[in-house]
């Protein structure tokens, strides 16, 4: 997406968001999901790596495939943006613990997406 921002409230929702992870969001390069606190798989992963705890966002690539996930990195992010911890996708995987965020799309975004998938 070149020059629309894919999220309308990112920066007062997360007010301490590195600026350089809010681009990357905002230009739909990476995605940010909230964290299923309740799932059992998360809690898990709290056990063995306790700074999750803290963690109420992931940042991830939603372009690597299944197969390369033990090659990505996830940054996981408290409540306000700021960064908990990073994670490897050798110590665990993401799905089973995500959940919709808080965030507003940006109306030109939702009509671009909208558009390009009407085109297909």
């Amino acid at each position: 997406m070149s020059g629309v921002e894919k999220y309308k409230n990112i920066e007062s929702e997360l007010p301490k968001l590195p600026k350089v992870l809010l681009n990357t969001i905002q230009s739909d390069v990476l995605e940010i999901k909230s964290v299923d606190k309740e799932c059992d798989k998360y809690i898990n992963a709290c056990a063995k790596i306790p700074n999750l705890k803290n963690a109420y966002f992931v940042v991830y690539s939603k372009y690597i495939q299944k197969s390369d996930h033990k090659y990505e990195q996830f940054i996981f992010l408290d409540s306000e943006g700021a960064e908990v911890c990073h994670v490897s996708g050798q110590q665990m995987e993401l799905y089973g613990i995500l959940s919709c965020t808080n965030l507003s799309y940006n109306e030109e975004y939702e009509a671009s997406t909208c558009n390009k998938t009407a085109v297909k």
